[in-house]
């Protein structure tokens, strides 16, 4: 072989081993620059934006906390609340109002919702809320019962029929075979609490997660046919969600642990 056959193979070899070499760092590298791919990717689809969440007036307390904890957890976030009727927060839904999530206080509201077609997936039950009588602080009528309130001088207060606390508050009162005519029928929960906290009412039958938001205000009342009216509280996300990707993380958040934690001291029962 001529000196110049055997420079030619020597400098060929070389390339190859070369050309080894840098296949080898490169397989090496493959899963940083994967990595770094992913992570950018996953910082990508970080939460932002705002979540509507149409919830049930007994939520109020407890889901404005949640709120807060959730921004939190989630800078860029932001969770703003319509609360009221179950019945009148379906009746925006189905109407069109924008929302991304529906916390109901009953499943018969979060079927007008379903039956509409307006929910995505299937709505899961996240607690559960009793009723209670919310009497006047010290409880000067003496109210030890659900009988005590057909009292022809008592001023009591129901919500309207069509409010899930006014359908349990029926039943109960069906469960007891009583006939009571309140002096007002309000539009949700809140609305028949206040009644009692303004003096203008001596009696109304709520949720005790309201009798204990109320604190000092009321005094509760327990009675025992309100295990016939227990309430199941379903949340779902809605089909047209302008914020899918928070809302679901919202619901998630709800039915955690630490959400849970949160209802459960404000006197809702685990579903």
């Amino acid at each position: 072989m001529t000196r110049t056959a055997r420079r030619t193979l020597r400098t060929a070899g070389a390339g190859a081993a070369a050309l080894l070499a840098l296949s080898a760092c490169s397989s090496s590298g493959d899963a940083s620059p994967a990595s770094d791919s992913s992570a950018s990717k996953n910082a990508s689809e970080k939460l932002s934006g705002t979540v509507t969440v149409f919830a049930a007036a007994s939520l109020k307390e407890s889901f404005t906390t949640l709120g807060k904890d959730f921004e939190k957890a989630h800078p860029g976030t932001k969770v703003t609340f319509s609360f009221g009727g179950s019945d009148s927060l379906a009746a925006g839904i189905t109407g069109g109002a924008p929302a991304d999530v529906f916390a109901a206080a009953s499943a018969k509201t979060m079927a007008v919702v379903t039956d509409a077609g307006d929910a995505s997936g299937t709505p899961a039950t996240f607690v559960r809320n009793e009723l209670e009588i919310a009497a006047l602080p010290g409880n000067p009528e003496k109210i030890g019962s659900l009988k005590d309130l057909t009292e022809p001088d008592l001023k009591v207060v129901l919500c309207d029929s069509t409010v899930p606390c006014g359908a349990a508050a029926q039943k109960a009162l069906d469960a007891a075979g009583l006939k009571l005519t309140p002096v007002s029928y309000e539009q949700d929960v809140k609305s028949a609490l206040t009644k009692v906290e303004l003096k203008e009412a001596d009696a109304a039958v709520v949720y005790k997660t309201d009798v204990k938001a109320a604190g000092d205000k009321v005094e509760g009342v327990e009675f025992p046919e309100s295990a016939d009216a227990v309430n199941d509280y379903p949340i779902a996300l809605l089909k047209d969600a302008p914020n899918p990707a928070a809302a679901k993380e919202f619901i998630a958040y709800v039915q955690s642990a630490e959400g849970q934690k949160v209802l459960t001291a404000a006197g809702f029962l685990n579903p």
